[in-house]
């Protein structure tokens, strides 16, 4: 795809701002790209097994009038994956926004993990975001103008889970991650944070386009999963103007499932925790 293709929607002199949401063919990355692009942003997409999931997240994001620009991207293929981010800056403009949003995990006993498994949900949960960060943030700086970096954790950034011990270590990582970047990168005007979503309708979960109004999750306290687009206004809040006084924080988007403790939340079966 050609830089004109990309542009095929926006207008002479337009100089939008720009977010790369990494893995947004679905889930919470599309919805992510779609509400950035709403917001006004031009944004770059990535895929990395859904070629047409990514390019029908372009389709959306052109509809609302800003451009798009889609990159395969492959986290198991470090450091030099990470160079997307510069490919999409190079085609879009410019980079203000980062999304790391790209993830997997396992549901495997501790004792039965194999190497191959955790180094692979470490890569994709933990050193990715890290090296596409370095680069997105290296870009931010020589712009001048700051930026953000939006990290999407998990409840279990917080709280752990059986059966996911490679996701819950990296995913606590990439919530200490925030913090160490919020601090060294503030003189540079870019604020990081960290969005840590609960049990959320998207394809990682089963779920996908699932109208979570008709399901019941007696442990959560709000009663039901998450849409994504309730994680993405969340994702876009802290990418923009309005939380210009916010870096450095992990905020939870879960129906109040880490006050339960996740592991209980998910899995009670009634509403008679509501009783005293």
């Amino acid at each position: 795809m050609t830089t004109e293709d990309s542009a095929a929607h926006a207008g002479e002199g337009d100089r939008a701002r720009v977010a790369v949401v990494t893995g947004s063919d679905s889930g919470i990355g599309r919805a992510s790209a779609l509400r950035l692009a709403q917001e006004g942003l031009d944004v770059g997409i990535t895929w990395n097994t859904d070629r047409n999931g990514a390019q029908e997240t372009a389709q959306k994001v052109r509809r609302t009038g800003r451009r798009a620009a889609v990159r395969h991207l492959d986290l198991t293929n470090l450091p030099d994956a990470a160079e997307v981010v510069d490919q999409l800056a190079d085609e879009l403009g410019r980079i203000d926004v980062l999304v790391n949003n790209a993830g997997t995990g396992t549901s495997t006993p501790f004792l039965d993990l194999d190497f191959g498994s955790v180094r692979e949900v470490l890569e994709v949960d933990l050193l990715g975001p890290f090296l596409c960060s370095q680069r997105a943030a290296r870009r931010m700086i020589g712009q001048g103008e700051g930026g953000a970096v939006v990290n999407v954790t998990s409840v279990h950034e917080h709280q752990p889970r059986v059966g996911a011990a490679p996701y819950c270590a990296a995913k606590g990582g990439l919530g200490l991650l925030t913090q160490v970047m919020a601090l060294e990168l503030a003189e540079h005007g870019i604020r990081v944070n960290a969005v840590a979503p609960g049990e959320i309708a998207t394809p990682m979960t089963g779920q996908e386009d699932a109208d979570v109004r008709g399901a019941q999750r007696p442990g959560i306290p709000l009663r039901r999963p998450g849409d994504a687009r309730e994680v993405a206004g969340v994702v876009a809040f802290l990418a923009g103007k309005e939380a210009a006084y916010v870096t450095g924080a992990s905020w939870a988007v879960d129906g109040g499932m880490l006050r339960m403790g996740p592991q209980a939340g998910s899995h009670l079966p009634d509403d008679s925790w509501r009783r005293p």
